[in-house]
């Protein structure tokens, strides 16, 4: 069994008279012997008292709990009143008001522990918020923390009488919901399981369809053949646990002995954790967990309803534990007696024919669902692919011009620098091919259509034959020409 399980059974004892038992056991559980072997009957040893151990309520405020009864136990004041409280005055919320009195230390110790519960509330609501895409949303916590109980959300600073009082209820009634949440969590299970088996099915042919039917209820009557199985509780169970678990004659069966040796914390009370180890034995006979037909997550569910069926018939009171008296009494009931037959899982199906076809609805449904945004995520993905086929296309693009851009800036030529001789503005040469364009310009701009051929012509039969050249002040012979250009003047004279 969880330690969940018996943590219930302690926080039951808030609306019992034993509150020191309440805090001993939520704080120090024990491990549970199934099968020892007892040759002498001995009164139950006291046992040196053990550090807490980590019990998991399974509650969402399962650490809040347990430090707040942690630290209420510390305080003596506190602890006497547990001591003397009984069911009535504890559901009035008279033990709550005694919150006023404990010490100083204790109280701002539960201050700070509220406090931390609530920034861990606020964080976790944040986070929901976050996953659920409302990150632009403003958050109302007070509103939200509405929707936890357990504590007073409208101060949010100090520990007091009615965060106790909320802190008792809350818990109370969240764990007593425990073994029917645990039932619907079973029947859900075993609903999937069949569902499972009719979908493998449908992907087999005729012939592997036939076998695995065959297979299938092969192993049900296989599941079914054991032997028989005694009625929780009932003196032949009890008695069966004597002689197998404790190694005792039958025939010695005495019901007083039998609790002593079976409280394993000797606390004076079967919890459920003791009630439930009681029924090993007769688990054993039904499942095993080298057997392909036998489901442990069945056993665990047969576990159950031996342990609620046995309190519901001994536990008068109510509070989830059996005393030696109410135990006692039982014993001297004709049901223990002579008990019905226990009826096993086998005999009754989890769940209706009509549950597992609202099952099987609920399951098509959530699948259409999931087809319909697997479908409308796919879409997404292609738009957003496409989206970024056009992004790299604009980016090649840009990237292209801008190389284009770079290698034309490489290629430009700077113009050449002017240069002014006489008035007129002639070019600067650089290089074979600028002097020889430079060469072509003059022989068009300054050099006479008709170049004397006899080396004996003066200036001034040249000045005479080219007027405007000399009007204008052009250079008539070489050496008239500034340095550098007279040999673009001479290669003009070597053209053919």
């Amino acid at each position: 069994m969880s330690s969940r399980s018996h943590v219930k059974m302690c926080l039951s004892r808030i609306f019992s008279t034993c509150w020191v038992l309440l805090l001993v056991q939520l704080l120090c559980s024990q491990a549970v012997p199934i099968s020892i072997d007892k040759t002498k009957v001995k009164e139950p040893e006291a046992k040196a008292e053990e550090p807490p151990a980590s019990v998991d309520t399974g509650l969402h405020y399962d650490r809040y709990l347990r430090e707040v009864i942690d630290f209420l136990e510390k305080d003596q004041h506190f602890r006497e009143k547990l001591h003397n409280t009984d069911m009535e005055d504890i559901k009035q919320g008279k033990l709550a008001k005694e919150l006023d009195f404990v010490s100083h230390h204790v109280r701002t110790k539960l201050d700070e522990l509220k406090r931390q519960e609530v920034n861990r509330l606020r964080t976790l609501i944040k986070a929901k918020q976050d996953l659920e895409g409302g990150n632009d949303i403003a958050v109302d916590h007070q509103a939200l923390l509405k929707q936890f109980e357990y504590l007073n959300h409208m101060n949010p600073h100090t520990f007091e009488v009615d965060d106790l009082d909320r802190l008792i209820k809350s818990a109370t009634k969240d764990l007593e919901n425990y073994d029917k949440e645990r039932h619907e969590e079973f029947k859900r299970y075993e609903m999937m399981k069949e569902h499972d088996r009719r979908e493998h099915l449908k992907t087999l042919d005729d012939e592997q369809r036939k076998k695995e039917e065959e297979h299938y209820e092969e192993m049900r009557k296989k599941h079914a053949d054991h032997p028989k199985v005694n009625h929780p509780g009932s003196q032949n169970q009890l008695k069966e646990v004597w002689e197998e678990a404790d190694g005792l004659d039958p025939e010695d069966f005495d019901p007083k002995t039998f609790f002593n040796l079976h409280d394993t914390n000797g606390d004076g009370f079967f919890d459920e954790q003791e009630l439930e180890a009681l029924f090993t034995k007769e688990l054993e006979k039904i499942y095993d967990p080298t057997n392909e037909e036998d489901d442990m997550v069945e056993m665990e569910e047969e576990r159950l309803r031996m342990r609620e069926h046995v309190m519901n018939e001994v536990d008068s009171n109510k509070d989830r534990l059996v005393s030696l008296d109410e135990f006692l009494i039982a014993t001297k009931k004709k049901e223990f007696l002579e008990p019905d037959s226990w009826e096993t899982l086998e005999q009754n199906q989890a769940y209706t024919d009509e549950e597992m076809r609202e099952f099987e609805e609920h399951l098509a449904q959530q699948e259409q669902d999931l087809n319909l945004k697997s479908v409308d995520l796919q879409k997404q993905r292609e738009e957003l692919e496409r989206q970024q086929e056009q992004l790299n296309a604009q980016k090649m693009e840009l990237q292209q011009a801008v190389e284009h851009m770079e290698k034309l800036k490489s290629q430009k030529v700077e113009p050449p620098p002017e240069v002014h001789i006489q008035g007129n503005v002639v070019p600067d040469t650089h290089g074979g091919d600028n002097q020889l364009h430079f060469a072509q310009e003059g022989q068009q701009q300054q050099v006479p259509q008709a170049v004397p051929q006899n080396a004996e012509d003066t200036p001034q039969e040249h000045k005479e034959q080219n007027p405007d050249l000399a009007q204008h002040g052009a250079p008539q012979t070489h050496q008239d020409l500034p340095p550098g250009h007279q040999d673009a003047a001479q290669g003009q004279h070597n053209l053919p």
